[in-house]
């Protein structure tokens, strides 16, 4: 891979100042505010506005349908074109935009900062994509419907295990930790930080699999086989939706002037 996986050139070894200044905890950026808003709304106009008919046909129109790829597109509306997006905004109860949102403001707010707006917002459709593709893939022709953020907070996950935790030790810290450096796969893997979260995370879903409830669950089936694919892309390829190392050292430059 290339050399700035995991340096910034020109700022020697210590790439974070020593006393990070405060940052309030839910200090988000504006973007993912919006992403939540957008979140919430849909959530309680399906649920307190829609007749169970209208309900129905909602769910059928925006979430994600493995069987609709198992047929031929000319014998079926266009839904398949955006249903493996839209389906990542929609949720199946207050727990579950509750468990995706907390998640999402912890893993979501660094990512953003790091990438920017339009990056982010490639990065959430491509892994929203990715999930549900995946899902279908282990349960092709199933005409369930799967709805949810999970998969693309997975994705998120995986992308800030790549750069948020410090390669040295040390815990990750609001105000600077999307400015380190990427670390490479093998970095990130040798991060013990990173391999502990990754490993508890990893179980969490393997207890899911094989049938033990989680906070989260909304009494339907998880599906855990979007999370994983999630992580993986998040993981894996988050080289591809990061600035360049040297758009970061002089972000930095600016931060540490600010």
């Amino acid at each position: 891979m290339a050399h700035d996986e995991g340096d910034i050139p020109g700022h020697g070894e210590n790439t974070s100042p020593a006393a990070p200044p405060k940052t309030p905890v839910f200090n988000l950026p504006g973007a993912l505010v919006a992403i939540l808003a957008i979140m919430v709304a849909v959530h309680l106009i399906a649920t307190y506005l829609l007749s169970d008919e209208s309900y129905g046909y909602f769910l059928f129109t925006f979430g994600f349908i493995p069987l609709r790829y198992a047929i031929p597109f000319s014998q079926q509306g266009l839904e398949w074109l955006w249903t493996p997006v839209t389906y990542s905004f929609l949720h199946g109860g207050i727990e579950h935009i509750l468990f995706n949102g907390l998640w999402l403001m912890a893993f979501g707010a660094p990512v953003l900062r790091r990438i920017g707006t339009l990056r982010f917002i490639l990065l959430w459709c491509v892994s929203a994509a990715v999930s549900a593709f995946g899902h279908a893939w282990l349960h092709w022709g199933d005409e369930t419907v799967l709805i949810g953020a999970s998969g693309v907070v997975s994705a998120l996950m995986g992308a800030a295990c790549r750069f948020a935790f410090p390669a040295r030790g040390g815990r990750y810290h609001p105000s600077v930790g999307h400015l380190l450096p990427r670390q490479s796969i093998l970095q990130a893997l040798s991060n013990r930080t990173v391999l502990i979260f990754t490993l508890m995370w990893l179980l969490g879903n393997v207890l899911i699999a094989v049938g033990i409830p989680l906070f989260g669950d909304v009494g339907g089936e998880v599906a855990w086989d979007a999370h994983i694919f999630g992580f993986m892309l998040g993981f894996l390829f988050f080289a591809l939706f990061d600035r360049s190392a040297r758009s970061h050292a002089d972000r930095q430059q600016n931060h540490s002037i600010d």
